[in-house]
């Protein structure tokens, strides 16, 4: 009877094992490293860490998922992971995700779009072994129909892994050894094929359920080798370390090996036996099994992380669209800046023309006095039939008016032609009043006149006043003065007569002679004025009357330039 429940026992558990076995759905071992790279992903989700440690969080449970068999998972994990790296334009991470992409399109058959994600990964890296590593990935999916073309690429890639190790290439040694044992299986070297595994148990040992894997794995092949002593100590060995380490399902999977093995060796009784021993620790295998609760642990947070990740998706979008309208608005201010910068430059550049348009209409007003003076004074030798002095007049007033002409266009003149052309002035001048004044004329002699600018046509109007309405009322004994000497940063130009004085002056002249002495004087004011806004100088001009008896009457002018060089 005991017999009989026994068989029966064994019916159950091997039916759906076998059931189970023929299925791609193999229920997901979840190991605590499951547990804690989910645990890790939700707190970096829920704390809104940077999109580099997320995108790395991400790709450790991909990792873990893979381990596991949990491709398609794995794949959007890696996907999400990507996806972050390529926002921050982290290539090197993008690549190396791709290269992990690629190893689970190898193992669900997807072999084009394996070698494609192989080759993005070899583009975007510039690590030379690595790009050499997928490269050599590429060459050997292309030839997979062909295991002796695929050995040389393999063989590199070990050589590779094992002259630059490090710990983070672990997978891609363990897959590089699975690779090789494959072509071995299929070149039917067995031993070479169990040499390669033996490798992968090497890389793998602190790591129990890829150990236990792999020990069946490598009992597959003795016993494909008809080696069913070392297939059967492998399985055991395989299975003890499954309960051991408390994984019910990865147990199950070694016992049903074990009792294909015994039952081809006719032991059907150790089959029955261990079956016998399985269901004694079945219960508080269960129980104890960290895996199975973190299957349930899992499902339960896979739910909030896709919460946290639809989240994190709008909250991205909202800074984006926040950003976009920050720039937008940005922008606006920038082009309004930018257009009020321009109207400001264009309005004091308009300002600044017609000021100097100004300043020439200020400068050209004084002009057609002096030119009507000057035809007065020809007229008046020609009536005294002095045709000679009427020539000579003529010829240096030409030749005053040609420079003057010249340089009516420009707001500052050279020292030295300015002084030139107020020689031919007073020259004119003293043609004309020969028997009124005598003028001087001192220049400081460290001046480089040649090299310092003042304006234009400024110190003229203060001659003319000086003879006109100082001077030439004297019968005679006039002497007007003309200095020039640097003060400090300035230059101070003096005009001193010896004439009647501006009171007396003013008593003498007619309503027009009043009226347009006032309007030179106002024109002198306003040209400074112009000069000193557009080009921010300080030119000022001080007029001095003489105070003292009738013989020392007269007017000093000042007009003070800054000293341009």
């Amino acid at each position: 009877m005991n017999r009989l429940i026994i068989y029966l026992t064994i019916w159950l558990l091997t039916g759906p094992c076998i059931t189970m076995t023929a299925q791609d759905s193999v229920p997901p071992v979840y190991q605590n490293s499951a547990r804690k790279a989910v645990m890790k992903l939700s707190t970096s989700l829920e704390s809104g860490k940077s999109d580099y440690s997320v995108a790395t969080d991400y790709e450790a449970l991909a990792k873990t998922l893979m381990i596991q068999g949990e491709y398609e998972k794995a794949m959007n994990y890696l996907i999400s992971a990507r996806q972050l790296f390529y926002k921050i334009k982290n290539n090197e991470k993008i690549a190396r995700v791709d290269r992990e992409m690629a190893r689970i399109q190898e193992i669900q058959g997807k072999i084009q779009e394996a070698i494609l994600s192989y080759g993005n990964a070899a583009h975007l890296s510039q690590d030379t072994n690595f790009i050499e590593l997928n490269t050599n990935d590429v060459n050997r999916l292309k030839n997979i129909s062909n295991p002796v073309a695929q050995s040389p690429y393999i063989q590199r890639n070990i050589e590779l892994l094992n002259t630059s190790y490090k710990p983070e290439q672990q997978e891609d040694r363990v897959a590089a050894f699975h690779q090789m044992a494959n072509v071995n299986l299929v070149m039917d070297n067995k031993e070479a094929a169990i040499g390669n595994l033996n490798s992968i148990l090497s890389e793998v040992k602190d790591k129990p359920v890829e150990t236990i894997k792999v020990q069946r794995e490598i009992a597959k092949v003795y016993a494909a080798d008809s080696q069913q002593v070392k297939a059967l100590a492998s399985l055991q060995q395989s299975y003890d370390m499954a309960l051991k380490e408390g994984h019910t399902i990865e147990a199950k999977k070694s016992l049903e090996q074990l009792v294909e093995q015994y039952r081809k060796g006719n032991q059907q009784w150790k089959a029955l036996d261990l079956y016998a021993d399985f269901m004694e620790k079945l219960e508080p295998l269960v129980k104890s099994d960290s895996t199975l609760i973190d299957q349930k642990f899992f499902q339960a947070h896979e739910a909030r992380i896709a919460q946290l990740e639809k989240e994190r998706i709008l909250k991205d979008e909202l800074i984006r669209k926040k950003n976009t309208f920050n720039y937008v608005l940005i922008g606006s201010i920038v082009l309004i800046l930018i257009f009020l910068v321009f109207i400001v430059k264009a309005w004091y550049s308009i300002r600044r023309k017609n000021k100097k348009i100004a300043l020439q209409s200020l400068r050209r007003e004084m002009n057609p006095h002096f030119i009507f003076n000057s035809l007065n004074s020809v007229n008046q030798f020609i009536a005294q039939n002095n045709e000679l002095e009427a020539n000579k007049y003529l010829s240096s007033y030409s030749r005053l008016m040609r420079n003057i002409m010249e340089n009516s266009n420009r707001d500052f003149t050279p020292l030295s032609t300015e002084l030139e052309q107020l020689k031919e002035y007073l020259d004119l001048e003293h043609m004309r009043f020969s028997d009124k004044f005598v003028y001087e004329t001192e220049v400081d002699e460290s001046l480089d006149t040649d090299h310092i600018s003042v304006p234009n046509m400024l110190i003229q109007p203060q001659l003319e006043n000086a003879i006109w309405h100082g001077l030439r009322y004297k019968e005679s004994g006039g002497l007007l003065k003309l200095s020039v000497k640097p003060e400090g940063n300035s230059l101070c130009v003096k005009i001193e007569d010896n004439g009647i004085g501006l009171k007396k002056s003013n008593e003498l002249k007619t309503r027009h002679q009043k009226e347009h002495h006032s309007r030179g004087l106002t024109n002198t004011r306003e040209r400074i004025n112009l000069l000193n806004s557009l080009y921010g100088m300080h030119i000022t001009i001080e007029i001095i009357e003489k105070e003292g008896n009738d013989e020392d009457t007269g007017v000093i002018v000042l007009l003070r330039f800054p000293l341009i060089v």
